[in-house]
């Protein structure tokens, strides 16, 4: 198979249900999705991560070839969240953990381009960039919301809108 001419990276997240980063690869753009993400499972797979039973991801990554690797590979349960409506934004249970995550990334001047020679050194921010947002969240002191009647009814109305999402 010839290799598409394509400059850039891509990058492929596996993030825990907080949005929190547990793995990355970063690799060339004419590399295919699915080989991405093989890369980045193996990795999780030489870590040993005993509780990690169910792979969630993206429409880019799905296929039944896909779902019959992550399950004879590595004994995993393989998922692909699809959109339901193109061009349209709607949000989509647990796609938007890893949509979060990628916003908070680009939020780092250093990820929102591609400015390294190296890939290494591109996955290197990365680890940066969420270790600086899980001391952040560790060292960050929030305060109980105050209870009152509005409150508690924009709550319920917010809780009712999305049960009828999903």
């Amino acid at each position: 198979m010839q290799e598409k001419k394509i400059n850039g990276i891509k990058r492929h997240f596996l993030v825990d249900v907080l949005g929190l980063i547990l793995f990355v690869v970063v690799h060339t753009a004419n590399i295919q999705e699915r080989a991405g993400a093989k890369l980045v499972l193996s990795k999780a797979a030489a870590a040993n991560m005993p509780r990690l039973q169910v792979v969630l991801a993206d429409d880019g990554y799905s296929g039944q070839p896909m779902a019959d690797y992550v399950r004879e590979e590595h004994g995993w349960q393989f998922v692909s969240v699809k959109r339901t409506e193109l061009h349209q934004f709607k949000v989509i249970p647990k796609r938007w953990v890893v949509e979060r995550t990628i916003g908070w990334m680009n939020n780092f001047r250093g990820l929102s381009k591609h400015y390294d020679f190296d890939a290494k050194t591109g996955e290197s921010k990365i680890y940066l960039a969420a270790m600086f947002y899980m001391t952040k969240r560790l060292t960050t002191t929030n305060k109980p919301p105050t209870w009152s009647l509005e409150n508690e009814a924009k709550i319920k109305v917010k809780l009712e809108n999305i049960n009828k999402s999903t």
